[in-house]
């Protein structure tokens, strides 16, 4: 069953040759375009070295993913008074 939902946007001309092609073969454009992604993928399948290279990538990464410092630790509390002062200082209002 098919639960996902993707979309993009595509040129007027790409979308008419694909509803073409999906009436000539009497398919749903969801099915041809399903059949056309398989073979693709299967034909540019990604090498497992490159899985591996972005795992360790990512482990590097981990331990200082949502830990990013600054001086002033409540920032998110006080960006709006921050903005409305800079606004301030810079009209003058």
């Amino acid at each position: 069953m098919k639960t996902e939902v993707y979309s993009w946007r595509l040129s007027r001309d790409l979308k008419s040759d694909i509803e073409r092609a999906a009436r000539r073969r009497k398919v749903r454009v969801s099915a041809l375009l399903e059949i056309a992604m398989r073979k693709w993928l299967a034909e540019n399948a990604v090498d497992v070295a490159d899985d591996e290279e972005q795992k360790r990538l990512h482990a590097a990464i981990a331990p200082y993913l949502g830990s990013i410092r600054g001086r002033d630790s409540r920032r998110s509390e006080t960006a709006s008074k921050s903005v409305e002062k800079a606004l301030r200082r810079q009209y003058g209002r």
